[in-house]
């Protein structure tokens, strides 16, 4: 079983490890220049690397749906610079996955596989896949929703030890963004992380610096450009987090439930 999954960012990534150790092959799309945050666990970064790996799964850049097919016989998962998701006609997947979590659907369609998943705000089920699953960290995180949309986008992260916007940096003005820390250093608040156009990007709290943009990244002014784990935890910073498998289980469970492999597990068992 193939299934294509737009967006190979954190979330998207967590996905793919939980398909990819359950056997589902995977194929990954994702823009030509990624602008992940957490970059030590998104398999986007094959683009920019030519290859990539996070925790023990590896990941490399093809340029063609024939190419990818060839990659996933060799047991490496394919990433393609292809945001349309033009590839997904010829590799005629048995399910899609839409992780590009722009809080809105910017071109998946119900009719674009057999199974068809939305992850996050933006998606109805029944209209424009067959099921979405929750991003909201909470209660409901990770639960397969089968008629109706997830919880809209409150513009608000989730708690993490305690934090919840104090987690995020953001870009201080338009510009290029010039990363002076990287991904693992521990910081104090006060530090600058970053810089755009000379202006400081201040860290918000105390803790280990998860995520932050690669240095040359074009930003916008109030972009997500960095993250702060206030449990200060660096291995944190190289492995999938709760919150992308938790989503990923819940992809895992739709993707199995709507192709009819549970039920054919029954009549088996």
């Amino acid at each position: 079983m193939l299934t294509v999954i737009r967006g190979a960012g954190d979330l998207a990534s967590g996905i793919a490890l939980r398909l990819w150790r359950s056997h589902i092959q995977v194929a990954m799309t994702d823009i030509e220049r990624p602008t992940a945050i957490r970059r030590t666990v998104c398999f986007s970064q094959a683009i920019v690397h030519g290859e990539t790996t996070v925790e023990d799964v590896t990941a490399r850049r093809v340029e063609t749906a024939l190419q990818a097919l060839e990659l996933l016989r060799g047991g490496v998962i394919p990433v393609l610079a292809d945001p349309d998701g033009r590839c997904i006609p010829d590799l005629r997947p048995a399910a899609v996955v839409d992780a590009i979590l722009a809080k809105r659907n910017l071109g998946t369609r119900i009719t674009d596989a057999p199974v068809v998943i939305g992850v996050g705000p933006g998606f109805t089920a029944g209209v424009d896949c067959h099921a979405a699953v929750e991003t909201m960290r909470g209660h409901y995180l990770g639960r397969v929703i089968y008629d109706g949309s997830p919880i809209p986008n409150t513009g608000i992260p989730g708690l993490i030890g305690g934090f919840a916007g104090e987690r995020v940096l953001r870009a201080p003005a338009d510009g290029v963004f010039r990363r002076i820390l990287d991904i693992g250093a521990q910081v104090k608040m006060g530090d600058v992380a970053a810089t755009v156009n000379g202006r400081p990007m201040v860290c918000t709290l105390d803790g280990v610096l998860r995520g932050i943009l690669a240095d040359g990244t074009p930003v916008r002014q109030g972009m997500k450009a960095g993250d702060i784990d206030p449990r200060c935890e660096e291995k944190h910073c190289y492995c999938a987090s709760d919150k992308a498998l938790a989503v990923g289980g819940g992809v895992l469970e739709a993707i199995l439930a709507l192709s009819g492999a549970l039920r054919e597990g029954e009549d088996h068992g």
